[in-house]
């Protein structure tokens, strides 16, 4: 009997011993898969920081390639204004806005008037009288106002003072007006005697009409926004300012007398970038640069 029992529990030992043994296969199974779990999930945390800290979850961006628009042209009222022209509109992109562009005006009273425009605070009128240009818009018109404040008006076709062409733009640099009070002993120009401005009918619509100043001019309320100066040809300037003047039909003593400044050729030059700009003449405006003022029948 007692062989028996020992039999018996040789046998249950062994029973137990192979569970165990199982047991422990099964618990060693788990700890290696944890384990290989472990490994891999800290091995994609490590990829997954590294690609984070490079920027590949950054969301991509799309390049804005497209030249932004430096100028608009409003369209103007060619039914309501009879003295508009119909000429195309400049481009709004890629215009330079940087350095100078030379204009030479030639007239039948002496030698051609030499003018530099300034791309950097009149960009639009450079651009426009570029395109006028162009078209020969100005060729054989006359400068049919001799003002009052000491400036010559030409750019108008129709000699009216209401002629352009069939789009207008915003201006871009009129002058601070001087303060009224303490008033300076010596008060600066507002318009010094060779600035060439815009000048238009509302003002703010201009398009094809300019002063070319012969005296220095004092204005408290500036309204012509300045695009350039004369560099050559001043004489030229001051002796038509010199002109006799006759009524102009509106009560206007302002016409010349015999009605005979003609610009025979007006011409614009390829830009010429200023030393101290980027390479590149074309770039961004300051918000003041362009606009689109209100259409209107009138032109300037």
């Amino acid at each position: 009997m007692a062989s028996s029992r020992d039999r018996q529990r040789k046998l249950a030992r062994a029973k137990l011993d192979r569970q165990m043994a199982r047991r422990a296969a099964v618990v060693k199974r788990r700890r290696q898969i944890r384990a290989g779990v472990g490994t891999a999930l800290i091995l994609v945390l490590v990829v997954v920081g590294s690609a984070w800290a490079l920027g590949a979850f950054d969301r991509e961006t799309t390049e804005d390639t497209a030249s932004p628009e430096i100028c608009l042209w409003t369209p103007q009222n060619t039914q309501g204004n009879s003295n508009l022209k119909e000429v195309g509109e400049p481009a709004t992109t890629g215009l330079p806005t940087t350095g100078t562009r030379p204009m030479t005006v030639t007239t039948n009273q002496g030698a051609p008037i030499s003018i530099e425009l300034d791309l950097a605070k009149a960009p639009c009128a450079a651009a426009s009288i570029a395109h006028l240009a162009s078209q020969s818009f100005y060729d054989n018109t006359k400068c049919h106002e001799i003002t009052a404040e000491g400036a010559v008006r030409c750019g108008d076709p129709s000699g009216t003072g209401l002629g352009g062409p069939a789009y207008s733009f915003y201006s871009e640099n009129v002058p601070t007006a001087p303060e009224s009070s303490p008033a300076p002993a010596t008060e600066p120009p507002t318009y010094p005697k060779g600035t060439v401005a815009m000048i238009s009918n509302p003002p703010g619509a201009n398009s094809s009409q300019f002063l070319i100043f012969f005296k220095d001019v004092i204005s408290h309320e500036p309204a012509y926004p300045i695009i350039g100066r004369v560099t050559g040809g001043l004489d030229v300037v001051e002796k038509i300012g010199a002109l006799p003047t006759v009524d102009n039909g509106a009560g206007e003593k302002v016409k010349p007398e015999n009605d005979d400044v003609v610009i025979q050729s007006l011409t614009v030059g390829e830009p010429v970038l200023d030393p101290a700009s980027p390479t590149d003449p074309t770039g961004t405006p300051s918000p003041a640069v362009s606009g689109s003022p209100e259409a209107s029948p009138n032109a300037g």
